[in-house]
């Protein structure tokens, strides 16, 4: 049988749960996934191989970013809009627990320019009565470049194998981008980086701001096949690294312990995780 491709971009507020569904699409966590803004900062491509269907997903920061003129979030928009010219077709996800009419509107509206068939997905649906949501779909039913609409539950796996067969039914006939056995585009380091800065995410609440970077130094499987790895976490001011330390080495110890579980969890094999900070300024 012929092989069949579609790609697909996933759109929408930041907390919408779009990580959350690329990484339930795919069966492992690929992309990170956190409670704080804009912690997607990558075009994150997560793989699922369906039969003879490749699904290609493109996992995009908070649609927040789509007319910022912030210079420090261009970036942001760029990987938004870069998604979206690649793709076939658009997934629109609404955290269906704190739906807004004025913020889709102009999301959709903006997005529909681009002339691409547009799906709504309302996501977190175990947080909300089925009657709200029912009334939010045909509020929204009026926007005629909707193609569909699919309720979900992303964190339950609620929903999940029909919106990936409705996906595989709009597939056209095309060679695989990828292998079978791929189910990211993004490599090893990358995304024990990505775990690194999910940890510091998480401890760290608002006192860190969001363009630090965790650069590897080390990723070396030794012979006992144990997986040593060395980080720099690199900060643009000096007055970050005592908040990234924290009293006695105590936050940093937190955030390694906590990288190193989950890279342990996805790579399955002991690590042996060192960080350490340091101060880039690029200006």
């Amino acid at each position: 049988m012929k092989k069949k491709l579609i790609k697909v971009a996933l759109v929408g507020k930041t907390n919408a749960g779009k990580s959350t569904l690329v990484n339930s699409f795919v069966g492992e966590k690929i992309s990170i996934i956190n409670k704080k803004i804009n912690t997607t900062q990558d075009l994150i491509l997560g793989i699922l191989n369906i039969d003879t269907t490749q699904i290609i997903f493109y996992d995009t920061p908070g649609s927040n970013f789509l007319k910022t003129s912030n210079l420090l979030q261009k970036k942001n928009k760029t990987h938004i809009w870069s998604a979206i010219e690649q793709v076939n077709l658009i997934l629109y996800i609404i955290d269906s627990s704190k739906y807004n009419y004025q913020d889709i509107e102009s999301d959709i509206n903006k997005i529909s320019e681009v002339n691409k068939s547009i799906i709504l997905v309302f996501n977190k649906i175990d947080l909300i009565e089925n009657e709200k949501i029912l009334f939010y779909i045909n509020e929204l039913k009026k926007f005629n470049f909707i193609e569909s609409f699919f309720n979900i539950s992303a964190k339950y796996n609620k929903g999940i194998t029909n919106l990936s067969n409705y996906l595989r039914t709009k597939s056209i006939t095309q060679e695989w981008l990828y292998k079978n056995d791929e189910i990211t585009n993004k490599d090893d380091i990358f995304i024990t980086n990505e775990c690194t800065r999910n940890a510091i995410l998480e401890f760290l609440h608002q006192e860190i701001p969001y363009n630090i970077k965790v650069r590897s130094l080390v990723f070396k499987y030794l012979k006992n096949h144990d997986l040593k790895i060395k980080q720099s976490i690199e900060l643009q001011n000096e007055r970050y690294k005592p908040i990234i330390l924290g009293k006695k080495g105590n936050t940093i110890k937190r955030i390694r312990e906590n990288s190193q579980n989950a890279i342990h969890k996805i790579l399955n094999c002991k690590v042996h995780l060192y960080l350490q900070v340091n101060i880039k300024n690029d200006r």
